[in-house]
């Protein structure tokens, strides 16, 4: 089963704009992203796959494996199918480029759910991680998704879900976390098929997976992920790179 990584990396986001190529500890944030990647020591390969010229230029720069999107594209799995769809491979995990400092620990959970489905029902594994802060479970910035008994995703929302209408019931909320590992078919799949209309008012794309069927495998994880999406954000990766020196 030959399994890869790909860190999909647009230059302009709309919170911090060329926070990619910010520098982290003498390096750009997507360098930084791209060695920790391979560091990791999971994947069979790595890649970037990336609108900028920026961006590409500085992976090629350290030697890292990086491909030029051909298209504008709407999300990151778009990007990162339009990459992968001649390329020979089976699973296919997607990184988030603004992590720099990578789980391993999650990312090689999500790995070993498609090792061990010898049936393939899974045709996706994600993960989630439990709230109890209640600003953030009403927050819509967090996704939040609902399972079946055996984990797989019944939906996912930024309404507040389930709907706690009965005090007497314990519940427990999920976080989406927008890590994925695909399989190669589902993401192919998932490119040629319309943006869904559920999936168009929530702006979720794993809706669209839903809408069409297929199978989304949760995996609970407790490790809250770094994410640079703030000016504020680099300033505590420079300060953890820091500390992880000493």
């Amino acid at each position: 089963m030959k399994i890869i990584a790909m860190i999909p990396a647009r230059y302009s986001a709309s919170r911090f704009p060329g926070k990619l190529m910010k520098d982290l500890g003498g390096k750009p944030v997507i360098v930084r992203t791209y060695e920790a990647a391979v560091k990791a020591n999971l994947f069979d390969e790595v890649y970037v796959v990336t609108d900028s010229e920026v961006i590409y230029n500085s992976i090629e720069k350290v030697g890292g494996k990086v491909l030029m999107s051909q298209k504008e594209h709407e999300c990151g799995s778009d990007r990162i199918a339009e990459a992968v769809e001649n390329l020979d491979v089976d699973i296919v995990v997607n990184v988030q480029g603004d992590e720099p400092f990578i789980d391993t620990v999650s990312l090689s959970k999500l790995i070993s759910v498609f090792k061990s489905d010898t049936q393939k029902e899974i045709d996706l594994a994600s993960l989630k991680v439990k709230m109890t802060n209640e600003e953030d479970i009403q927050n819509p910035n967090n996704v939040k998704v609902i399972t079946d008994a055996n984990d797989f995703a019944i939906y996912f929302s930024r309404s507040v879900i389930p709907y706690h209408r009965d005090k007497e019931v314990a519940v427990n909320y999920y976080k989406h976390k927008g890590v994925y590992a695909f399989r190669k078919e589902a993401l192919i799949d998932f490119y040629h098929t319309p943006m869904t209309p559920i999936e168009a008012a929530e702006k979720i794309e794993c809706i669209r997976y839903l809408e069409v069927g297929k199978k989304i495998k949760m995996i609970e994880t407790s490790v809250e992920s770094i994410g640079i999406d703030t000016p504020e954000d680099l300033e505590k990766a420079i300060k953890l790179l820091e500390n992880e020196k000493h």
